[in-house]
């Protein structure tokens, strides 16, 4: 059995004095002042403080800390670091953009970088799409495309429908109309009321189905409840009311690891067809190989009408995200400016031609490595790794996901209610950063990654829930 649980990892071998050093240039910021005055994403900052995590540096598929210590990636950041970091061909390229233009005012028009990422993702993409809306950031993206959803019914005669259809426990951001697309209570209800106009659905949590059906039973009788009740709400609300469906291919939120079934996406889109409404698929995680696929429509064998990407977009080094629009929808958006029919939207850094050469760059090196080939290869020395896990640790249960998306439960019988922060814990002493939630497990390592690179990784997993369990 492989295990790094009897050794000593090669990230906490001691280093020579002198590297530490290095260091220790850090210990004027990294104080517990400081700490408190910065405003982290969902954080309590008094605790973090006492206990902070601040990463220097990054090479491959490890990052190091502001005392040198040395950890794993299984997390790519949080899913962007797509090619690894300090990628010098990414470097490069930005370093030459930079040197030509740093910025080009988006409400003037546009540069040359930005027309040639365009080109070039719609060229990757394909399936139909026409346009691309350059923008910044995941709430960006699922935000204008929202709202791209809604003036176009009013271009195509359809003034009333306006409500968008979600589901419980995804996440679509966290601006007011991304949040309030948004299905877990944890991170919103202190924002209520939030934005008018948003249902949510039960998701397709076949672990633990909120209509007690098992999938066998689903497949056998057609039931599919949590697919055939998105076709009810919109029923319910009536059709000429319901704009689009927004939902991430496969979820990774604080409510849990979300792999629907084969037919669930499929089922959504012909609902969609058939009521006029549109369907966007949230693949700001699942976008740019990370299923293996390029996008994660494609696993399931969907295309949507409105597509937002990020993340892995710009492998991190530039906030980058888009809306890929279908071209039937992109036809409402045009005509002369006295039609005023042009998308009323926009960001100041939308389209930033250094962001644009990191998105370039990035694109060109899935091309030429790769990497949605090697995602998928990899994918699958993954799942075979995570499942020889699950029989050798006992409580690892429903393994699952695509690609270099895959994770699993722990079983509550096991490890207790909630043993995500314990697990998480023994993870960072073993040299490892991956999602971890209240009582599940996800891996998303950069593209690049090696089946040498996965052994380690869940090596240094199965140590850490080991040392967990006992």
């Amino acid at each position: 059995m492989r295990t790094e649980k009897s050794q000593t990892p090669q990230c906490f071998v001691l280093r020579p004095q002198s590297y530490q050093m290095e260091y220790a240039m850090y210990d004027d910021l990294v104080t517990p002042e400081l700490l408190a005055r910065q405003i982290l994403d969902f954080r309590q900052m008094q605790s973090f403080a006492e206990d902070p995590f601040v990463i220097v540096e990054g090479e491959g598929l490890h990052v190091t800390d502001h005392t040198g210590k040395q950890y794993l990636d299984g997390l790519s950041g949080v899913f962007v670091n797509s090619v690894g970091h300090r990628n010098r061909a990414v470097i490069g390229a930005m370093a030459e953009q930079l040197h030509t233009l740093a910025f080009a005012p988006p409400l003037a028009g546009t540069n040359p970088t930005a027309l040639e990422l365009t080109r070039d993702l719609l060229d990757f993409a394909g399936s139909g799409f026409g346009a691309v809306k350059l923008l910044s950031g995941g709430s960006e993206a699922t935000e204008a495309a929202m709202k791209m959803a809604r003036q176009y019914h009013k271009q195509t005669g359809h003034p009333h429908k306006f409500k968008i259809l979600a589901r419980y426990g995804g996440y679509h951001g966290a601006t007011m109309g991304a949040l309030s697309a948004s299905g877990s209570w944890e991170r919103k209800s202190i924002f209520e009321p939030l934005v008018a106009g948003f249902l949510h659905v039960h998701p397709p949590t076949c672990n633990a189905c909120p209509y007690d059906h098992t999938l066998d039973e689903c497949r056998a009788h057609d039931l599919f409840t949590c697919a055939r009740h998105v076709e009810r709400t919109i029923l319910a609300e009536d059709p000429e009311t319901v704009a689009a469906v927004i939902v991430e291919p496969i979820s990774v939120s604080g409510a849990g690891f979300t792999v629907p079934p084969a037919e669930y996406l499929p089922m959504l889109r012909a609902m969609c067809d058939k009521y006029n409404v549109l369907l966007i698929l949230d693949e700001i995680i699942t976008g740019f190989g990370r299923l293996g696929t390029k996008f994660g429509g494609d696993c399931f064998g969907v295309v949507p009408d409105l597509l937002c990407v990020g993340k892995g977009m710009s492998g991190g080094y530039a906030p980058l995200s888009a809306v890929l629009v279908q071209e039937k929808v992109q036809a409402a958006f045009l005509g002369t400016p006295e039609e005023r029919r042009e998308f009323h939207h926009g960001h100041t850094y939308g389209g930033n031609p250094v962001a644009a050469a990191a998105g370039l760059a990035v694109l060109h090196l899935m091309r030429d490595q790769h990497l949605v080939e090697n995602a998928a290869a990899m994918g699958t020395v993954l799942r075979a790794q995570l499942n020889a896990m699950a029989e050798r640790l006992p409580g690892i249960r429903n393994v699952r996901g695509a690609g270099l998306l895959q994770g699993f439960d722990l079983d509550p019988a096991i490890y207790g209610p909630a043993p995500g922060p314990a697990v998480e814990a023994a993870a960072r002493e073993h040299g490892l950063l991956a999602r971890i939630g209240k009582n599940f497990v996800v891996f998303a390592p950069p593209l690049t990654i090696d089946e040498a690179g996965i052994t380690m990784m869940v090596d240094r997993l199965e140590s850490s829930i080991a040392a967990v369990a006992v």
